[in-house]
């Protein structure tokens, strides 16, 4: 580009030293073209993506998530264009200008987040985390919907999204569970434990929990709203299998200081309900 300018430069200077005479510039049209080769790599330029640059809610994954799902411009830097959508056997690229704002679960009361085992909960909030993958679970279809974030220098990025059958060891037994255990009272009633455990804050001191029993008849006064559609996981990397004979589900509030804990086990080849947490504040 620089080489072809020059050229141009030089040829000018020296048709103006050998016919003083015109009045008509005989390279207008080669100096145009020059100028519309400038412009349109300066347009290419301009065009090129900044590469995201790590910011204070990347530390973890959780506040990077909420702002993700809140910030459509944050949103949009955050996602790799073309958008790789693989839906069942399709594959489908989204580009920027198609893209239309996913609040993923930030506008509902709680999110819920599923475990085989206790230990596995530390997982949240681990700043040292580079891949996690977010999920919609639609218990009556049967159907998985996955986001994958990676970390990439520092900031995270959403380069591919999943929707596709429930596959064995991809807990279709604990979901097929659920989703009657969550939507019919009869079924419920059968494998909540008598007594359930029940573990809570102390009414009269903030920092002190209480453990105590609860019979079935009080699981229902004192049971939070369950979902019946969809479960929402977040997998910082927690074993979730379908042979697994413990599942905790996890429901987190959204800004409210809510927070329960279902604690479900196979036992004689059924799911019971078995342990309770309320601590929400």
């Amino acid at each position: 580009m620089k080489g072809l300018i020059a050229g141009v430069a030089a040829l000018i200077f020296f048709g103006a030293c050998g016919n003083k005479k015109a009045n008509i510039d005989p390279f207008a049209a080669i100096t145009q073209e020059v100028d519309s080769v400038r412009t349109h790599v300066d347009s290419l330029e301009m065009m090129q993506p900044e590469e995201p640059k790590p910011t204070r809610v990347d530390e973890s994954f959780d506040d990077f998530i909420y702002n993700f799902a809140s910030d459509d411009a944050l949103q949009r830097q955050r996602v790799k264009f073309p958008l790789a959508y693989y839906k069942q056997n399709e594959k489908i690229n989204i580009e920027k200008s198609d893209w239309e704002h996913d609040e993923l679960f930030v506008r509902q009361h709680y999110y819920t987040l599923l475990f085989d085992k206790e230990e596995d909960m530390d997982l949240v909030g681990d700043t040292s985390l580079t891949s996690v993958q977010v999920e919609w679970i639609f218990m009556r279809e049967r159907m998985l919907k996955k986001y994958y974030f990676e970390r990439i220098k520092g900031a995270w990025i959403l380069e591919a999204i999943n929707l596709r059958s429930i596959e064995k060891d991809e807990n279709e037994d604990f979901v097929d569970f659920f989703y009657r255990f969550a939507s019919d009272s009869l079924f419920q009633s059968r494998h909540v434990l008598n007594p359930l455990a029940f573990v809570t804050s102390d009414p009269d001191d903030d920092f002190s929990i209480l453990e105590t029993t609860i019979d079935r008849n009080q699981w229902f006064a004192f049971k939070p709203e369950l979902p019946k559609e969809r479960l929402s996981n977040i997998n910082y990397g927690q074993s979730n299998e379908d042979h697994s004979s413990t599942k905790i589900l996890a429901l987190k509030g959204i800004g409210n200081g809510f927070s329960n804990l279902l604690y479900f086990r196979r036992k004689g080849g059924e799911w019971e309900l078995y342990k309770f947490e309320d601590t929400s504040i």
